[in-house]
């Protein structure tokens, strides 16, 4: 169909007193005029036509910006947003991760559906609790030695080829892998913490590296190679286990 044209900003009335701000669908084209926004925590941008993240200086009181579904290619221009604590900027068209050195106090972060061939630049945010990164170009899991606090980790529909460097993050409870190009469980031994596993649509062959992992409640393995149901006796806390069927199959 057609490109749709830009709303003038102009004709869009915001409230100087408002802390929750959603512009959702306006047809956005460039974020101008919001310094006017001196007490909003809250911000939506919302499937717009947003080319680039710019004039957001003056909102230093911001918690959450959303940015989700617009034509965003870089991470820049947050600096002065210190105080934010949730960005959104899934669907778009990044290729890095980039320009989030200052954003110290975040603790949610959503690059879903984009172009990020690798994990980086991560390193200051140490507050961080939610990493999703599903549907990019993602190979290997690198960087986020730092992010000790992570609760959970999306990594669904990417590259990658092993679960490695995952050692320093004890306070995971999450983990979701689905959909990459994994033939091996293992790694896993220092997230004594973990209670959800997500592992479906990969190139596993056996169950096995879970002897750590005694809390989990779900484990998630369906669509694999496994032809043989083992080494999960100790896993006394499971509620949920999703396998998928295969012929001569093998319970031990």
């Amino acid at each position: 169909g057609e490109a749709e044209t830009p709303v003038d900003m102009e004709t869009i009335s915001l409230d100087p007193e408002a802390e929750d701000v959603d512009l959702n669908h306006f047809r956005i084209g460039k974020i101008e005029g919001f310094e006017v926004l001196r007490k909003v925590k809250t911000l939506c941008l919302r499937q717009n036509l947003i080319k680039r993240i710019e004039n957001l200086e003056q909102l230093q009181s911001l918690r959450e910006l959303d940015l989700y579904d617009n034509q965003i290619r870089k991470i820049e221009n947050l600096e002065a947003l210190g105080e934010l604590e949730v960005l959104d900027i899934s669907f778009n068209v990044l290729r890095q991760i980039e320009g989030l050195d200052l954003l110290t106090q975040l603790k949610k972060l959503f690059l879903v559906n984009n172009k990020i061939g690798k994990i980086e630049n991560l390193s200051n945010l140490q507050q961080l609790q939610m990493l999703e990164l599903g549907s990019n170009r993602i190979r290997a899991i690198e960087n986020i030695d730092t992010l000790t606090n992570l609760d959970s980790l999306f990594l669904g529909k990417n590259k990658i080829t092993k679960l490695q460097n995952l050692d320093a993050l004890t306070n995971l409870s999450v983990l979701s892998i689905q959909s990459n190009r994994l033939t091996k469980i293992e790694g896993l031994q220092s997230l004594v913490n973990l209670r959800e596993l997500y592992l479906s649509h990969n190139g596993i062959e056996v169950i096995e590296g879970l002897e750590n992992n005694n809390k989990l409640t779900m484990l998630d393995i369906a669509a694999n190679r496994i032809k043989k149901i083992e080494n999960i006796s100790h896993l006394t806390e499971l509620q949920e286990f999703w396998v998928s069927a295969q012929k001569n199959w093998d319970v031990a």
